[in-house]
C-alpha cells in the first residue's frame, strides 16, 4: 500500500499534486473546499483526522495571527485570544500522532513561543524567481536543501517606499489575494516532494 500523506490546511492543491505525481497516496484537509475541486480534498478540521494513519505531515497553518508582518496588531491579537489559539493550534498540529511531520510559517511568533525553525529557505533557491521567507519546523524529516537556485525576482516599490516582491503586490480588493500570498511555490513543492519521501515506499 501506498504510504498516506497529509497536506494539512491545504486548499490550492500545490504540494497535495506534487506528491502524488510521484505516486503516493496523498490529500490535503481544510475548513474551506479544494480550489479545483480534487476529489482528493478533504474538507474538514485537520485535527479530528489527525489519527488516520498518516506516514507524513505536511502542515500549513494560517500566519494571520503569528506573522510578524502583522505585528503592530499582536497586542489585540493577544488580548483577545486569537494569538493564544493560533499558538495551540499550532502545537498540536507538532504534536499530532504522526511518525513524520513538517510544519511551514513565515518569520513570527512560533520561533519565540514554540521553537526556532530547523530551517528557513526562499523560492528562489528552488527554482522560482521569488522571494518569501519560509521557515520549517521539522519531526524525523532532514532539512531542505537549495536545488536550483535563481534570480531573487522583480521588486514593486510603494509610494511610501517599501520595496515588495512583484508577485505579492497585489490589490487589496482582490478576493484571491489571501490565497495567491499563502499559496506554495512549485517549485518548492516538488523539492519537499522528493526530498522527503525518500523513506517512504510509493
Amino acid at each position: 500500500m501506498s504510504a498516506r500523506i497529509l497536506i494539512a490546511c491545504e486548499r490550492s492543491g500545490v504540494v497535495r499534486s506534487a506528491f502524488r505525481a510521484r505516486g503516493y497516496d496523498a490529500w490535503s484537509c481544510d475548513l474551506e473546499p479544494d480550489d479545483n475541486g480534487s476529489p482528493y480534498h478533504i474538507q474538514a478540521d485537520v485535527l479530528d483526522h489527525l489519527d488516520d494513519g498518516w506516514s507524513l505531515m505536511v502542515a500549513h497553518p494560517p500566519c494571520t495571527h503569528l506573522c510578524s508582518s502583522g505585528a503592530r496588531w499582536w497586542p489585540a491579537k493577544k488580548a483577545d485570544g486569537r494569538q493564544a489559539r493560533a499558538l495551540d493550534f499550532v502545537r498540536a498540529l507538532l504534536a499530532a500522532p504522526i511518525h513524520r511531520i513538517a510544519l511551514e510559517n513565515p518569520v513570527g511568533c512560533i520561533s519565540t513561543r514554540i521553537r526556532r525553525p530547523d530551517c528557513i529557505v526562499q523560492p528562489y533557491m528552488f527554482g522560482d524567481q521569488a522571494t518569501k521567507t519560509t521557515c520549517w519546523w521539522l519531526k524525523n524529516l532532514p532539512v531542505l536543501v537549495p536545488t536550483n537556485v535563481v534570480g531573487k525576482g522583480a521588486r514593486h516599490v510603494t509610494r511610501s517606499g517599501r520595496s515588495l516582491p512583484a508577485w505579492y503586490n497585489l490589490p487589496p480588493g482582490n478576493p484571491n489575494r489571501a490565497r495567491i500570498r499563502s499559496r506554495t511555490f512549485p517549485g518548492m513543492a516538488s523539492a519537499i516532494a522528493s526530498l522527503w519521501s525518500i523513506d517512504l515506499e510509493p
